[in-house]
Order: structure tokens, then sequence, then C-alpha cells
């Protein structure tokens, strides 16, 4: 790709952007604190993990930060996110989330089907009012590019890299795409998040049974208030050995395995192969780090949510969600007008044809947000998603993330294949 010129926001430090985000997680949850006046009525209809999202994206739009001179949400993914993982899966209870049925997984694939079918759907929608939005030709074809995005959607970073790879878009407009992708997943998550605040009525209107739910969050609940005890310096450094030493291997073993993959099977080191997204040690490393948190809650380590370790993970989160908030820059968002369009009906199809399932299958809203997140998001937002209904249920946006990797790359090939038929049709 091109080398291109990145404009300079207003602070371009990192130290001093972190103080920034600091300050707005801080201002939200003093606010929300709140429990009078107008604070108390703007939090009743507006989460305070949208609040989260949202004010860094606001700075920015306004040019005082950017995502593309900051390193802080590599530092937040890479860092923060395996150590809240591990930190908030220390009392998981694999029976229990076994126990929440078929439902997490019909509707997780009901998202991915939604991705795979809106790309080529939108795409002919557009072409009726706007043909050479959805046109181009060679490595300049429109469909090549929104390949890339279906990547994105239904796996990741590693599976929109391969889509990149595999169809051989143009490289100076691959920005483009990444900027649709961006702001058209933000604009869903902010939608999920704002709904979270209602999710009783949304499960009331669904006619959703959600007993399973309730039962694990009502058992970790009652688990961590057995537990619960005032912690000490001892608890918070041995809390933050455990976490970041896991982080550690997590990233030793993904890395590693990520080469060994990559060097043993060629299918997996070429970016062109359907499988090529299992080389990706980003994939690994949240593997690992999920699998460490569930070995440790079989051990005394589980003592420790008592202490607070999924208060600490949730911090985290919260960090990550802010980091993710600054990638959303509300300024660009008509730069590329038909792109844009063709994106919001793509994610709209996606979010149809899940409501849809939901309704006939009286699936909680939880389902929904989270199946939908496993696929948008991957395993940087599913979780934080899941968390925002109840930490407890952190570990199913993990799991379903996972297969989000694993279908990612296949499931975008069909959709880049259907869309290269809708854009000549």
């Amino acid at each position: 790709m091109t080398e291109t010129s990145v404009p300079q926001p207003l602070i371009a430090d990192d130290t001093i952007v972190l103080g920034l985000i600091a300050l707005c997680l801080g201002f939200v949850f003093y606010t929300s604190a709140i429990k009078t006046g107008f604070w108390k009525k703007f939090y009743s209809i507006v989460p305070t993990v949208l609040m989260c999202y949202l004010l860094p994206g606001i700075l920015t739009s306004l040019g005082v930060i950017s995502d593309e001179t900051s390193n802080l949400y590599y530092v937040a993914s890479r860092y923060l996110l395996p150590a809240s993982l591990i930190l908030m899966t220390l009392s998981i209870d694999l029976k229990a989330i076994a126990n929440l049925g078929s439902k997490a997984l019909i509707m997780f694939f009901t998202g991915t089907v939604g991705i795979i079918i809106g790309g080529p759907l939108a795409i002919l929608i557009v072409s009726i009012f706007s043909p050479e939005t959805v046109g181009g030709v060679g490595p300049d074809a429109v469909w090549r590019g929104l390949s890339t995005i279906a990547g994105s959607w239904i796996g990741g970073g590693a599976n929109q890299a391969a889509m990149f790879e595999i169809f051989e878009y143009n490289p100076d407009k691959f920005g483009g795409m990444v900027l649709v992708d961006i702001v058209v997943a933000n604009i869903w998550m902010a939608i999920l998040l704002l709904g979270i605040g209602k999710t009783e009525k949304i499960d009331k209107w669904l006619k959703a049974d959600t007993s399973s739910i309730e039962i694990l969050k009502k058992k970790v609940s009652a688990h961590t208030e057995k537990i619960t005890r005032v912690a000490t310096l001892h608890d918070y450094i041995i809390m933050f050995a455990i976490a970041f030493t896991a982080v550690g291997i997590s990233h030793l073993v993904g890395n590693n395995l990520s080469e060994f993959l990559k060097e043993t099977f060629e299918v997996i080191s070429d970016k062109t192969k359907i499988l090529s997204s299992l080389g990706s040690s980003f994939l690994w490393m949240v593997v690992c780090a999920t699998a460490i948190g569930i070995a440790l809650s079989f051990t005394k380590a589980k003592s420790y949510e008592g202490a607070g370790a999924s208060k600490i993970g949730g911090m985290f989160i919260y960090i990550l969600v802010a980091t993710i908030g600054m990638q959303m820059d509300l300024s660009k968002v008509l730069e590329n007008p038909g792109l844009i369009v063709i994106g919001l009906i793509w994610i709209s199809i996606h979010a149809g044809l899940l409501i849809l399932v939901a309704k006939l299958l009286k699936a909680p809203f939880f389902f929904l947000a989270v199946g939908s997140q496993a696929n948008v998001g991957g395993a940087a937002s599913a979780p934080v998603v899941a968390a925002e209904f109840h930490p407890s249920l952190t570990s199913v946006g993990i799991l379903l993330a996972v297969f989000g990797y694993v279908v990612g790359t296949a499931g975008a090939y069909l959709c880049a294949i259907l869309m290269e038929v809708a854009s000549k049709v």
C-alpha cells in the first residue's frame, strides 16, 4: 500500500491522550453515580458504556486526538484485553454456560449469514439508483474492496487482510473501505449499546426466555457474594501477577504457534487460502488467554473473584471501549456517502435477519447483541458487549468471537463471490 500523510491531531502525545481518556471515563462514572436531576434522567436513556465510547469519538471528530497517531488501542487490545479476559473468566462456570443452550450459536451463525447475504443484496439495491457506486473494473472493482469488509465483519483484521490478498483490491483505495468498515461497525455497536439499557423491554417484545441467563448471573453473583472480602495489597499484586504473567504466556504461545502454523502449512501461510486466518497471532493470543482463564477457574485462583478480579477486568474493558471509540471519526461519515450507504444497508440486513430469527426463536436480546458483535466486532468488542449485560457473561462473548475467526475467511470468500455476481447483474 502506498504511503499517505496522516493529519496531525491537536494532541498526539499518548501520555496526554491517555489522560484525556481517563478524564472521559472519570466524568462518565462520576456523573452516572448522581441519582438526582438531569444526570439521573440522562443515564436512564443513555447507557454509561455508550458515553465511554462516544466521548473519545467526539474528541477524534473534533481533531483533538486521533487513533491514527496513537498506540493506545494497540496497547489496550494486546495487553489489557487478554488481562481482562483472564480476570473475568476466573469465576467462569462452564456447565452453566453449556446450559444456555443452542440459541447462542444459532444467533451467531444467523449473524454470519446476515453478513454473507447482506453484501450482495446491498450491491443490488444501490445499483438501482447509483450503479457507478458499485462499479469499477479489475483491481478497482468495488466488490473486491467490499470483500475486505466482509472479512472484517465475519472474523476480524486477519480475515480482512486475507480478503485483501485474495482479491487484490487497489491498495490506493483500501483506506476508503477501512473507513466504511469502522464507521458502520461503530454506528451499529452504538445502537446495540443503546439497546442494552432497554434489554427488559426488548426481551418482552421478543417474548424471550431469559431463565438460563438469569440462572447463570445469579449463580455467579451468589458465588461472588459468598467469597467477597476486603482486598489487600497482597491480593492486588497476586491478581496483577496472575493476569499479566498469563498475558505474557498468551503472547508467547500466540506468536510462536502462529509462526509454526504458517511455516508448516501452506494453506495457512498463503494469504490467498481460505484457512489463512488461522495464522493470526492475535487469534491464538485470545484463545490462549481464554484457555488460561478457564483453567484457573478450576483452581484456588477462583477465590480472587472475591477480591474484585472481574471489577479490575471490567476497568480494563472500559479503557478498551474508550480506545475503540477513538476510531470513530464522525466528521468522515459523509466522506464517501455511496460506500457508507452500501455499508448501512448491509448492516441493516444483518440486523434485520438477527431480529427476525430472535423473534422466531424467542431468543434473548443478549444472544442477538453478542452473536452480532462476535461477527462484526470480533474478540475486541464481543466481550465488551457481553460484560455490559453482566460480567459473568463475558466468556460467552469470547467463545463466540473465536468462532468468528474460524469461519471468517470462508464466509467472507463466499460473500465476495456473491458480491461479484451481484455487481454484474
